[in-house]
């Protein structure tokens, strides 16, 4: 029987070790019906591993996981009837018609009834007109909505993502995010999604767990990870020199160019007494802290490391296998 629990997906402590590699070390979220949520982090940082195991597809060392309120291990077949998932690669059969794919996912998971559902789908993501066509033909737009409407054939609760904007450009990036949210509110599924790119976590989650190798560092959303824990920049042009011994009561300061750049938390809130600490201002400038900064003073690594990171991971997985 399932258990009785206010969100959708819970994961408890998670390990997972292969060989002598620790992939997870003890990650733990929530995330409740109805959101879209990030697991934002470098490649290497655990968040493909995490899916794997919340959708059965590999048990974990230790700690315990819930989806739908069933334990993914014991209970893995009502896991899996609850859930759709899409893949960082795309997975379409090419010489297959678009319907024909349908089909195929229909009938995996035992829907008798699909062809009606699935014309409903494809009218809905706007390539009904592309139904009788071989997949292949398909623009990689139209592709990964097909994708979509595959995972949703079986009318899942629970959508799993991983790193689904892998491959589009920037256009087609932010018009995968409205269909995503269109999934989220017309279908009243929750999306658990995992992305490399700042931006896709900042404009599309209500809540983002941001991991570092194989651990959960900070959950809330966009706004309160910002607040509470990024750096906002004051940016200073002067006429004259600066104390900046003075200035170091604020926050970090460095001079740059003729301009005085002080790293501080509530910028906003300090301003005032930056101003009155500084002769001979020209122009004052406060950048807020985006996610990108609270990812580095989180982990005191950039998004791009983690490609460095995940080589070494690999390399460690072949010899621990020697």
């Amino acid at each position: 029987m399932p258990l009785a629990v206010a969100d959708v997906i819970v994961a408890e402590n998670l390990v997972k070790r292969y060989g002598r590699v620790l992939a997870l070390d003890g990650a733990s979220f929530s995330v409740a019906r109805g959101e879209i949520f990030g697991l934002l982090g470098p490649n290497g940082a655990g968040k493909t591993t995490t899916i794997k195991i919340l959708t059965g597809l590999t048990p974990p060392t230790s700690g315990r996981a819930l989806v739908a309120g069933f334990d993914v291990v014991r209970e893995a077949r009502e896991v899996k009837r609850r859930i759709g998932w899409i893949s960082s690669e795309i997975i379409i059969d090419d010489e297959l018609a678009v319907m024909e794919n349908l089909e195929i996912q229909a009938r995996l998971h035992g829907v008798s009834d699909w062809r009606e559902r699935a014309l409903q789908l494809l009218r809905y993501f706007g390539i009904v007109e592309a139904a009788g066509r071989p997949a292949g033909k398909l623009s990689t737009g139209m592709r990964k909505r097909l994708e979509v409407a595959m995972a949703l054939i079986h009318g899942p609760e629970i959508l799993f993502m991983d790193e689904p904007t892998v491959g589009l450009d920037v256009g087609a990036r932010v018009g995968f995010w409205e269909v995503i949210r269109q999934v989220s509110r017309e279908f009243g599924v929750t999306v658990l999604l995992t992305t490399h790119y700042i931006e896709e976590a900042d404009r599309l989650c209500g809540r983002v767990a941001i991991m570092n190798r194989g651990r959960v560092v900070a959950v809330g959303t966009p706004d309160e990870l910002k607040a509470r824990y990024g750096v906002d920049v004051i940016e200073i042009e002067t006429s004259k020199p600066a104390d900046v011994s003075m200035l170091r009561q604020f926050g970090e300061v460095i001079v740059l160019d003729g301009k005085i750049v002080i790293k501080a938390r509530r910028a906003e809130e300090l301003l005032a007494d930056v101003v009155r600490a500084v002769d001979g201002i020209r122009s004052v400038r406060v950048k807020k802290a985006g996610l990108d900064t609270v990812f580095m003073s989180l982990t005191g690594a950039s998004m791009e490391s983690g490609r460095a990171d995940i080589r070494r991971v690999y390399a460690r997985v072949r010899w621990a296998r020697r």
